[in-house]
């Protein structure tokens, strides 16, 4: 079993708001990455067969805040294979965003969705027998 190129995974995730960290409920971009590692993992196990590792970004770009009770979307796809490394292109979308002017627990679907962050990583798995 080797990964492919194109293989995309994508996991979705609602921001509760104890992870909010500054203010106007923002949240550190620590938490967009903690999301990629773990679709990066589902990514080596579907690919591999095995949780792999994410050894490093060599990019990292934060386009947009994510905030407290944002849904988030993130995604990573194989767009190289090596003999043990993978390269993905890795990105988050706010897909809904809480909107408490219109009430404690309003939120809305966002359409088109808001590009947060995109990231360029390397996964790692052993070596196929």
């Amino acid at each position: 079993m080797s990964a492919t190129v194109g293989l995309t995974v994508t996991h979705r995730r609602y921001v509760p708001h104890a992870h909010a960290h500054y203010g106007g409920s923002l949240v550190d971009g620590a938490y967009t990455l903690g999301l990629f590692g773990d679709v990066a993992t589902e990514v080596a196990v579907v690919g591999d067969g095995d949780e792999g590792l994410l050894a490093g970004y060599s990019e990292v770009r934060f386009l947009g805040p994510v905030q407290a009770g944002d849904v988030l979307e993130a995604s990573c796809e194989v767009v190289r294979v090596g003999r043990r490394s993978r390269t993905l292109r890795c990105w988050a979308d706010v897909v809904a965003r809480a909107e408490p002017a219109r009430g404690p627990s309003a939120a809305g679907v966002l359409d088109p969705p808001l590009r947060v962050v995109e990231a360029t990583a390397t996964l790692v798995v052993p070596e196929a027998s």
